[in-house]
């Protein structure tokens, strides 16, 4: 991954952290370098971030305020989602949010259009996202 591709999953990493971009346009810019995937895990605080040739950069992010639950929950998996997609709650409360329904870690595939979020015995919950808007 070269150096301006780095800069940029850093900075998306940072914005979406310091809650000063939303998903819709981490997802516009991540395209834009030319991501095709990554992988946030709620447990060691970090994302990784691939292109289509398999090279990828690890970034730390900041840790979610709750442990994890034992169980998941897609049903609240979803509520966060929803809660997130209407403007109800911020990032950090979204983090917290999933790790408290059991939420470990997620992929987003930008190729897919897909976010799946899953707990520790690999239950899962699927959101499909609208292709990022034209700027």
């Amino acid at each position: 991954m070269n150096q301006s591709v780095k800069t940029v999953v850093e900075e998306c990493t940072r914005a979406s952290d310091e809650e000063r971009v939303a998903f819709p346009q981490v997802v516009m810019k991540l395209m834009d370098a030319g991501v095709e995937r990554y992988h946030a895990d709620l447990v060691r605080s970090e994302k990784t971030y691939y292109m289509p040739d398999d090279a990828s950069h690890a970034v730390p992010n900041a840790s979610v305020g709750s442990v994890p639950a034992k169980d998941f929950s897609s049903t609240g998996v979803e509520a966060a989602v929803r809660a997130i997609q209407a403007g109800r709650i911020r990032y950090k409360e979204f983090c917290e949010r999933i790790a408290m329904a059991g939420c470990v870690g997620y992929h987003v595939s930008l190729a897919g259009r897909r976010a799946v979020y899953y707990g520790r015995t690999g239950d899962s919950y699927v959101e499909p996202f609208p292709a990022a808007p034209a700027p």
